[in-house]
This record gives structure tokens, sequence and C-alpha cells, in this order.
């Protein structure tokens, strides 16, 4: 007599309760379904690098900086939150991913609204962040019912969440003279309801688990500088101009990303996370890595402008746009991966050096793209005299 059908894994294929994970549980790696998230949001970060792009190449400074940090910031923390509650409670049944692919929907709301943010038109970028948020509001409330042992700290997530989504709304309503004032506020908030909730009872977020999903993170920004610089470099070849120079300043752009891929991947991201107290300083410190790295092609494609005469922008505010995100990305990645009490001293004063060194490439007399070739020398010499070394405090 054939065996009854197995109901019971049926059942809990459909719906696993939402318990939080072991925080060491082996051969823990992203899935699938956090790929495609993180693959989503590649369109915001290449959105938002263009405006930026179109802002700088138009001498439009101050505003595009701005605007590029406050859109940052959405796409970001809406990544970070999905990351760290996946980390915890990850079901992967079908609730979740429900759940999952609303806030997907979010993240591309959000991708389209960049270029009416930028613009003063918040209203498609704030519905797209605030679908994100709620939908991770109901995720919350799920662990809330299904696991009691943290349901203090998961109600106090899905209520610090929800009154700043509200706060969110309530800002379209602002003067333009409050924007950024207003910004500030609400996006500290962002930032203290996981600090406040966690007090309640810390959530079992995974190490390694947390450590892969900021490396992917740091892969999907440093493609995009190599994909906006390609594309620069495409563009200027087919309107006829000479290849020389621009393939020298492609060189120069490969040389850069890869170094800083290597400066970023020469250790396993979760050994400096788990000499943190608490994740929330390397967490959020990663803002100015994935932001500035993002930014590196932005400064590449300026560099190809200029040679072009494509672009408003003159020799040293054009150095700069590529000078200050490569060294803002040296100095995070020395705070956040290496640590400036490093036992090796040259590692411990490298990087701010290095960094300084290539700011100050930017007020030289060599033309700009001989200037990136020193950048990315500097960047490089720093990859060989990290290497081989020890890392920790």
């Amino acid at each position: 007599m054939p065996d009854e059908p197995a109901r019971p894994h049926t059942i809990r294929v459909w719906h696993r309760p939402m318990i939080a994970r072991d925080p060491a549980e082996a051969h823990r790696a992203s899935t699938p379904l956090e790929l495609l998230f993180d693959l989503c949001f590649v369109v915001a970060v290449s959105t938002a690098g263009a405006q930026l792009h179109h802002s700088l190449a138009e001498h439009d400074i101050g505003h595009g900086v701005a605007s590029y940090l406050v859109v940052f910031f959405a796409i970001w923390w809406g990544w970070v939150n999905f990351s760290w509650f996946a980390s915890a409670f990850d079901t992967d049944d079908v609730p979740y991913r429900v759940a999952t692919f609303v806030q997907i929907l979010g993240v591309l709301v959000v991708a389209a609204g960049v270029s009416g943010a930028w613009h003063g038109d918040l209203t498609t970028i704030t519905a797209g962040y605030v679908l994100m948020r709620l939908a991770l509001v109901g995720q919350w409330l799920r662990a809330a019912r299904q696991d009691s042992s943290y349901r203090a700290v998961a109600l106090r997530y899905a209520l610090g969440i929800t009154v700043v989504q509200v706060g969110w709304l309530l800002r379209l309503a602002v003067p333009d003279s409050w924007f950024y004032p207003s910004f500030l506020v609400l996006a500290a908030a962002e930032l203290l309801v996981p600090v406040w909730a966690e007090r309640a009872n810390p959530t079992s977020w995974h190490p390694h688990h947390i450590g892969e999903r900021y490396g992917l993170f740091t892969l999907i920004v440093l493609g995009e500088s190599v994909l906006a610089a390609s594309n620069a470099l495409q563009e200027a070849l087919g309107e006829g101009h000479s290849a020389g120079t621009l393939i020298s300043v492609a060189a120069v752009g490969a040389v850069i990303v890869f170094s800083m891929w290597w400066l970023y991947f020469d250790q396993s991201p979760h050994v400096r996370l788990t000499q943190f107290r608490h994740g929330y300083v390397w967490g959020y410190g990663h803002y100015v890595i994935f932001s500035s790295a993002a930014a590196v092609g932005v400064g590449l494609e300026l560099v190809i402008d200029y040679d072009t005469h494509a672009s408003h922008l003159g020799g040293i505010p054009t150095a700069l746009a590529l000078t200050v995100p490569v060294a803002l990305y040296l100095l995070s990645v020395w705070l956040l991966h290496v640590g400036p009490r490093n036992e090796c001293r040259p590692i411990a004063i490298g990087y701010p050096v290095a960094a300084v060194l290539v700011v100050a490439m930017s007020f030289t007399p060599l033309p700009v793209h001989l200037a990136a070739v020193v950048i990315a020398a500097l960047v490089a010499t720093t990859v060989i005299a990290r290497h081989g070394h020890p890392v920790g405090e």
C-alpha cells in the first residue's frame, strides 16, 4: 500500500514558524531571494549615479552632492534593514517571499523616483521608500506573533518604523526651506530605531551571513563604477575622440576599482564585524563605503568628459570628483576593516596618508588624466603595503 502524501512537509514549505535562526548556524550563505533583492538595487544605485554625474557635469556641485547623499540614504537604509532582518528571521516560506517581493517593488519605485527627487518632487521616492519599510513592519509583526522570545524587540521595531514612516509622509507637506533639516531629523530617527529596539533583546543575526551580505553589496557598487566608466568610454570613442588618452583613463579606472576590491576583501568582512561590541558602527559606517565606491564611477566618467570637452567642470573640480570618493573609501575601509590601532604601523598610517595624497593630486599642475594615473598608483601601493599583514586591533 503506497505511503500517504507528506502533507506536513507541504504545510511547512508553505508556512514555517518565523523563529529566530541560530547565529552559529553552519554554512549560512545568501539565498537566491537575497541575491534578487540585491540585483534590484542595482537599478536605484545606477540611477542615483547618473543623476550625480549630470549635476556635476553641469557645475551644479552643491545640489548634486547633497541630493546624492539623500537619495543614497533611502537606497542604503532599505537594503540594510532587509539584510539584518533576514539574517535573524529568514524563513524562506511563501509569506516571507511575498513580503520580500513587496519590498522589491518598493525598491523599483524608489529608483523611478530618483530623478524627480533630484528636482524637488519627493512623492514617488517617498512612496517607494515607505512601501519598503511598511512591508518590513509586517515581517516584524509576524516575528512578534510567532517567536515569543523576541516579541518585545520585534514590536519595538514595528512601532518605531511605523512612526518614522508617518514622519516621511508628513514631510511631503513641509516647505522647501525645511527640506534638509527635516531629512536629518527623520534620518537620525531611522538610525535610532534599531538602537532602541535592540535594547529589549538583541536579535540573533549571523556574523558570517551579514559579512557576506555587505561584501555582495560592495561588489554591486564597485560594479556600478566599472559600468559607468565603461559607458562613458564607449560614448566618447563613438563620437570619434582620440583613443590614446581615453584608454589610459580606462586602465587607470580598472586599477583603482581592482585595488578597492582588494582592500575590502583582503580579509573576510565578518572578522572586523565580530570585533565591534555592537554592529552599529560597522553596519552604519558602510554607508560611506557604499556611497563613495559608487561615486568613483561618476568621477571616472567626469575625467573622460573633461578630456573630451563634454563637461563644464574645470580641471580641479573634475579631479576632486574622483579623488574625494577614493579618499573617503580608503578612510572608511581603514576605520572599519583595518583599525587605526593595527599592530602593523605602516598599515595603521598607510591608509590615511594615501587618502591625503590622493586628494592632494587634485591641486597639482599635472593634467587630469595623469593625476588619475598617480591616484591609481597610490591606491595600488596601499594594496601592496597591506598584503600579508595582520588585520585587527
